[in-house]
């Protein structure tokens, strides 16, 4: 059962209306940056209706990257918004879907846990909702709870209906309802329509929660008399109807953005906390250097998804965060891993740096393969992720070693050369699902070599996802040759960090180095492989 009795801590619940990717995950991640400016500690997670357990098994088509936690935890990629914006590494109980809801009740049922009884959507499986509610919000002064998908959404509503029980268990004070809904603008009109907007809080309403501060995502801005009838009909103040437009160059303007609507401050006061106005001149600093940079550098991103959004979300902030720490502006050049399998375009060779992302899978392997090829003998500053560290292995056995027919087993089974090998731990592996090498693992750092100056440290810790490592078997040869091994894991001698030695900076990592990283606080990887860049298109410039 639930727990009784008012916890110490508040709680914010965020749900969306008309539409599917109105934001609500930035929204959070941008009301918790200013909650946290006040001075509150700002615990952030997320609800996800799907049956899926997790994200882990599911296609970039369908759901963009698979974030991954400290604790291993395969999670929405809403989750890196809020390690984003805010300071708390989040764990697995920051994030639930319907499956692990379905899958824990089940569970109790066939343990026994229930005693014979039914076993029902209420009150059953919303107490397990409400107890994840009261987990995650322990030891912070305020839970931020978002709902995914869309107010009217069948599989949505044992989550809303956990929330109108939760609400009256810990007392009207301690929690708040903020709905973000679409303002659609009809051109034939000349005007913004709030009509869908209504209906949506008249859906919320009939499940039994009022919001007490409306959100309305728009591409113009919001006359007064809208705001009062957004008011009237919605059952809200004016003062709570907050204008939230499109941002004009980067989603880390949202915080300053919704400061001038005084969302921080509508939070407060509804939750009766006190309302001192936060310094915001971090996110001011960010802001001024992405609008301003003092420069600018084209990094080529090669990947099989470059044409989907969310894919390498992580990566392309990442990119943007090591522009912020250098002051300089970054143009992402998304490049099809497929087309650089035939003809190499002749433009290719004029970026400042290049980027192979982390992925599965055979296709576009090739093209990744020569991307590392061109980066390695024309001097570009490179950095590989996960498969792009691997790649980056087997490009130089075949075209510094000379192995014929190097590859990882992922790709050929039967390789010539495996340089890339299944772990063994991997061997036999049936279940695809968390199974994974997964999470923080150590990795110590050889002294000297481009990461460890990146880092500033001896010894790191890094999130991990993948099957296939580095071969040691090859290890000698490669190293020899001048593919030097820059972090290795002290507990099992897993090679993690891969350098060119006679390279301006070439790195590739078996880790995910974006999973870290902060619009304040740029990965040193990103940092480092950014200031490469600038200083190759320096000397291009002098050239």
């Amino acid at each position: 059962m639930a727990k009784s009795g008012a916890p110490a801590g508040k709680f914010i619940f965020v749900t969306g209306g008309v539409v599917s990717s109105l934001g609500k995950g930035l929204t959070s991640a941008a009301l918790g940056a200013l909650l946290e400016q006040r001075g509150f500690s700002v615990r952030i997670q997320k609800f996800d209706p799907y049956l899926n357990v997790d994200p882990g098994t599911m296609s970039p088509f369908q759901h963009g990257e698979v974030y991954v936690l400290d604790d291993g935890a395969e999670t929405d990629l809403d989750l890196g918004h809020y390690e984003r914006f805010t300071s708390g590494n989040l764990s697995r109980f920051n994030n639930l879907t319907s499956g692990q809801i379905y899958e824990s009740v089940i569970q109790k049922e066939r343990r026994g846990d229930y005693l014979g009884k039914t076993v029902q959507v209420i009150p059953h499986v919303t107490n397990e909702i409400k107890e994840r509610i009261y987990a995650a919000g322990e030891d912070v002064d305020i839970l931020i709870t978002e709902i995914g998908g869309t107010i009217g959404d069948i599989e949505g509503l044992p989550f809303l209906e956990a929330m109108r029980q939760f609400s009256l268990e810990i007392g009207h004070e301690n929690r708040l309802f903020i709905h973000v809904t679409l303002l659609p603008y009809l051109k034939a009109a000349g005007e913004l329509k709030s009509k869908p907007s209504q209906m949506s809080v008249a859906k919320l309403r009939e499940i039994g929660i009022q919001p007490d501060i409306l959100i309305c995502r728009t591409e113009e801005a919001i006359p007064g008399e809208l705001r009062q009838k957004l008011s009237l009909f919605c059952n809200v103040p004016q003062s709570a109807v907050v204008e939230e437009q499109d941002v004009e160059s980067s989603i880390y303007e949202l915080p300053l953005m919704l400061q001038r609507e005084n969302l921080d401050t509508l939070v407060v006061k509804g939750l009766h906390l006190p309302d001192e106005r936060p310094g915001m001149a971090v996110w001011q600093d960010v802001v001024r250097r992405l609008k301003y940079p003092q420069t600018q550098v084209r990094i080529g991103v090669v990947g099989k998804y470059i044409e989907l959004q969310d894919a390498y979300k992580s990566v392309y902030e990442s990119l943007t965060h090591g522009g912020i720490a250098n002051d300089c502006g970054i143009e992402v050049v998304r490049v099809d891993s497929e087309t650089l399998e035939g003809e190499f375009p002749e433009e290719f060779k004029n970026l400042d740096g290049i980027l192979v992302p982390g992925g599965f899978g055979d296709r576009g392997i090739e093209g990744k393969i020569e991307a590392v090829r061109l980066a390695r003998e024309n001097g570009i500053p490179y950095l590989g992720l996960c498969l792009g560290m691997q790649v980056a292995v087997i490009e130089y056995a075949r075209n510094v070693l000379g192995l014929e027919g190097a590859n990882s087993t992922e790709f050929d089974a039967k390789a010539e050369h495996p340089v890339i090998d299944l772990m063994e731990e991997q061997r036999g592996m049936t279940v695809k699902g968390a199974s994974m090498r997964l999470g923080a693992y150590d990795c110590e750092l050889v002294e000297g070599s481009n990461a460890a100056k990146a880092y500033g440290a001896p010894m790191v810790r890094e999130r991990h996802r993948h099957r296939f490592e580095y071969n040691n078997a090859y290890r000698d040869q490669l190293t020899e040759a001048g593919l030097a091994v820059a972090g290795r894991n002290p507990e099992r001698d897993l090679v993690e960090i891969v350098e060119v030695e006679d390279h301006p900076w070439f790195v590739g990592v078996q880790f995910h180095p974006e999973f870290q990283s902060k619009p304040n606080s740029a990965h040193p990887l990103f940092a480092a492989f950014v200031k490469a860049a600038i200083a190759r298109k320096s000397a291009k410039n002098e050239k």
